[in-house]
């Protein structure tokens, strides 16, 4: 193993080595003797058996918990999907009611089960064991249940997505000319995603009878309205194809924009209420194909490319002004 050692062992890059393996996020739940339902997060679950079927997982010596699933008979693991990382905040934390306002289901032995989970795993305690300053507990399942959901991934401290690689099979092909761009180009890869996608929006652009180029004003000016010449400029004339000029008068013929000077300074931009509806009526047309597109990629996939594409976009930028941050608008 070729393999650096430092003397002495070091807790901290311990536990930096083992945020090297991946886990799926879950959260445990009990009943106390009282009744109260009790939870709490967990990275430690495992398999053990298939037959009998029998999980695991481990709670530190020191929590508080700790007393509560020593003495229960039985147990539920929740196998947290994409979209639950504020669920397993919720249980990571100390000081607060973790089950107000949660809906819950009812599980063997009156378990307090979370929903929309990707899988769910009611146990009976079967054994425990001494861990180090952990306790081990391992159950036999009893009844289980699972979806389609993507699991919420935590590795290196953070919580992450699981997304599935390309089989083999469809491995990009390679150009007949080395050295040339291949289909695993990035980007080519995000210059078709961007046609195709945007080719889906264009009938109803046409159909508005705008440009692109106006339709790329109105959607800005809805994010903050009363923007100068400019400012637009600056905001997104590095991707429109014509003349910003031409784009505004044609809005202003339409009746779609009004310029409104302030101060006497360089005319504001405004959306006229023609204007609004006009820019809404694309906007939720957007919307609903991009609902389409989430639906079939799945949230954790959907999730994970706009955290990518965000990473690209800050790695990238040449010193664009961001267009969320924008001067206050006029109304």
């Amino acid at each position: 193993m070729n393999a650096s050692t430092k003397p002495g062992f070091d807790p901290r890059e311990f536990r930096s080595a083992l945020g090297a393996f991946a886990t799926g996020v879950t959260v445990v739940t009990t009943r106390s003797e009282s009744g109260e339902p009790v939870g709490l997060t967990a990275n430690s679950f495992n398999s053990v058996s298939l037959d009998p079927p029998l999980v695991l997982w481990s709670l530190a010596r020191n929590a508080r918990s700790l007393p509560v699933f020593t003495g229960a008979s039985h147990w539920a693991v929740h196998i947290l999907a994409a979209d639950q990382d504020a669920l397993s905040n919720r249980f990571a934390s100390r000081g607060e009611d973790k089950f107000a306002g949660l809906e819950l289901d009812a599980g063997t032995g009156n378990l307090p089960l979370l929903r929309g989970c990707a899988a769910r795993f009611q146990c009976r305690t079967a054994f425990q064991y001494e861990g180090g300053d952990h306790i081990i507990f391992v159950g036999e399942v009893v009844e289980f249940d699972r979806s389609e959901l993507q699991p919420l991934v935590f590795h290196g401290g953070r919580y992450a997505f699981a997304t599935q690689k390309l089989p083999q099979t469809a491995a990009p092909r390679e150009p007949a000319l080395s050295g040339s761009f291949s289909e695993d180009f990035l980007g080519y890869l995000l210059g078709r995603a961007h046609f195709q996608f945007y080719r889906r929006l264009r009938g109803s652009i046409t159909a508005a009878g705008i440009s692109d180029d106006q339709h790329f004003v109105l959607a800005t000016l809805t994010v903050t309205n009363g923007l100068s010449a400019q400012q637009l400029g600056a905001n997104i004339g590095f991707f429109l194809e014509g003349d910003l000029r031409v784009a505004l008068d044609g809005l202003a013929a339409r009746g779609f924009l009004t310029p409104v000077a302030i101060d006497g300074g360089e005319p504001r931009n405004c959306l006229t209420p023609a204007g609004r509806d006009c820019a809404l009526r694309l906007i939720a047309a957007a919307k609903a194909f991009e609902s389409q597109v989430v639906d079939r990629f799945g949230y954790a996939d959907s999730a994970a490319l706009r955290t990518l594409l965000r990473r690209l976009v800050t790695l990238t930028d040449p010193g664009l002004p961001d267009m969320w941050g924008s001067p206050p608008s006029v109304d």
